[in-house]
């Protein structure tokens, strides 16, 4: 077994593009606009990870190092070049409940483990379920996670301290009032403008950076009291250090202050539940998040080693202790509209943000929240599908259902179970749709026999339709059911057909099958229902009339 898939993964090896610029030789413009729109992300990650890791109830360091080592492996070994990586608001949720009963050991314990679940999903190549996802289910998720940026600063527009962070909407706190308000909200409105207006006077600077630097120096060149990076936490801090978050026999005291997690199953047991949540979140975030972006830099694939590089990245987390993270869309989509495409942007962007909490903390926590404010507001008017309000009066009304459900769910509840149910609903949605389609064309031959000429496919949602087809009663001695226009599906078919042959049999009439494609005949002959064995009929080079065995699938209640 290891044999064949250390054989497999030879063949078709997951980490296949490893290069700095997949699209070719980088000259001096690219460089400088992949440092640039990198350094443009690590401004725009310090508030977020910080929020994050208040969220989680964790030191503010505890996700701006996540956001560091997340974002440097997957930068360089990830599925899609230009994508960013970090600590995240649909992870953190999952993670206060374990934080607040067991301690932050407990955290990077599960972190470990959240990342060894992730190799293991690209070792088998899971991340090309994916492509399930249907494009409802997309624009829902582009939608609802614009909707959540969004509500996410609105804390910023609270009294600084009093913000109680939520992870997902609106934080509760004291609002600002008055003159405060006011300047706020000019300095997140003249960011914005910034913003907009530099693509049309040069390219030579990514415009959130501009606005970032700009609305920077005149706050702090007119020393302007208004909320900054530094009212939040302070960032400053040391290089990351190898840490083993678990104790082997004897109790010990982790880095801030908890008891390490015993090596032990009453551990497993306790961190396994969050460790599967986090893997399947942060894998569902981050593989939507790569489709989006390769959309965008029109590049496909990526899936299965973008799972490995959360993976890896967030296994080497928890031993430096991260708080672990997954793909970030206000950040990628921050790079990619900077211009970043090549994996210097995002390796760029967390070595700026280990050079801010290394030396440059505190010209960081002088820039205002109002300027990162407004390249998110930025962010969410270009993620935001603003198109999907026409596509919704053009698309059936099921799509529209989903497009408009996902969101709210992303909204009200996180990324995850958004695109679970909108899945399900989808494919309940497609299955009534074919399971309607089922009919039947009835011919009398000149010997007398019936034949149903059957067309859609037969499967769990089509079988009680396909049996209303058939009047046994009626019907002359010699029935052929013709399966020409159908596919046998799976075992409610086969339950099916062999009710249908036990009714005319129970009348004392004869029912046969035509017409069987390859995996029609295949699955027929499996389940030992065909009374012969032919392989002509499925090529349909001879008509073979099967004859159906009952009592196969009798007694499967």
């Amino acid at each position: 077994m290891t044999n064949k898939l250390m054989a497999s993964l030879a063949r078709n090896p997951i980490l296949n593009e490893l290069s700095l610029a997949p699209t070719g030789p980088m000259g001096a413009a690219r460089w400088r606009i992949e440092i640039l729109s990198g350094l443009t992300v690590a401004l725009a990650l310090v508030p977020e990870a910080v929020a994050f890791a208040f969220v989680a109830g964790v030191h503010p360091l505890v996700g701006l190092y996540a956001a560091f080592i997340v974002g440097l492996i997957t930068a360089c070994i990830g599925g899609r070049p230009g994508m960013i990586s970090g600590a995240t608001g649909a992870l953190a949720v999952v993670m206060v409940a374990l934080v607040a009963t067991h301690g932050v050991e407990y955290l990077f314990a599960t972190v470990i483990l959240m990342g060894l679940l992730q190799i293991a999903a690209g070792i088998f190549k899971l991340g090309k379920f994916i492509r399930l996802v249907p494009h409802p289910v997309m624009l829902g998720f582009v939608n609802g996670l614009a909707i959540v940026i969004f509500l996410a600063q609105m804390s910023q527009f609270q009294v600084p301290g009093t913000a109680e962070a939520s992870g997902h909407g609106i934080a509760d706190g004291e609002w600002m009032s008055g003159m405060p308000l006011i300047v706020m909200l000019a300095l997140t409105v003249l960011t914005m403008g910034i913003i907009w207006a530099t693509p049309k006077v040069t390219s030579l600077i990514p415009a959130p950076l501009a606005g970032i630097g700009i609305v920077a120096l005149i706050v702090i060149g007119f020393g302007i009291d208004v909320p900054r990076v530094g009212d939040l936490a302070s960032i400053k801090g040391g290089l990351p250090s190898f840490h083993i978050p678990f104790s082997f026999g004897t109790e010990g005291v982790g880095l801030y202050g908890t008891m390490l997690a015993p090596f032990n199953m009453e551990t497993l047991w306790i961190i396994a539940p969050y460790a599967l949540i986090l893997a399947a979140i942060g894998l569902i975030e981050s593989l939507l998040t790569l489709n989006l972006v390769g959309e965008i830099v029109n590049k496909r694939g990526g899936a299965s080693q973008e799972c490995v590089a959360q993976g890896v990245a967030n296994t080497v987390t928890g031993f430096f202790g991260g708080m672990g993270g997954c793909a970030m869309i206000g950040q990628s989509m921050i790079n990619v509209k900077s211009g970043g495409r090549t994996r210097v942007a995002g390796i760029a962007a967390a070595l700026f943000l280990l050079a801010f909490i290394l030396v440059a903390s505190p010209l960081i926590e002088q820039i205002p929240l109002a300027a990162l404010v407004g390249v998110m507001f930025m962010v969410v008017i270009g993620t935001f599908a603003w198109n999907s309000f026409n596509i919704m009066r053009k698309v059936p009304r099921i799509d529209a259902f989903v497009i408009v459900l996902v969101t709210i769910t992303t909204v009200m509840y996180d990324l995850a179970i958004a695109v679970v149910v909108g899945v399900i609903v989808s494919a309940l949605a497609y299955a009534w749709q074919n399971a309607r389609r089922i009919h039947a064309d009835v011919e009398v031959m000149d010997d007398g026999t019936k034949i149903y000429k059957v067309d859609g496919p037969l499967f769990f949602g089509s079988a009680e339709g396909f049996a209303e087809l058939f009047t046994p009663s009626e019907d002359p001695d010699a029935v052929i059911i013709d399966f020409a226009g159908s596919r046998v599906a799976d075992q409610s078919a086969l339950q099916a057909i062999e009710a249908v042959a036990g009714k005319y049999e129970a009348v004392g009439k004869k029912v046969q099958l035509r017409h069987l494609s390859r995996d029609c005949h295949e699955l027929l002959t499996k389940a030992g229902q065909l009374m012969i064995d032919s392989d002509d009929d499925p090529d349909y080079e001879v008509a073979v009339n099967y004859s159906v065995k009952t009592g196969v699938m009798a007694g499967g209640h």
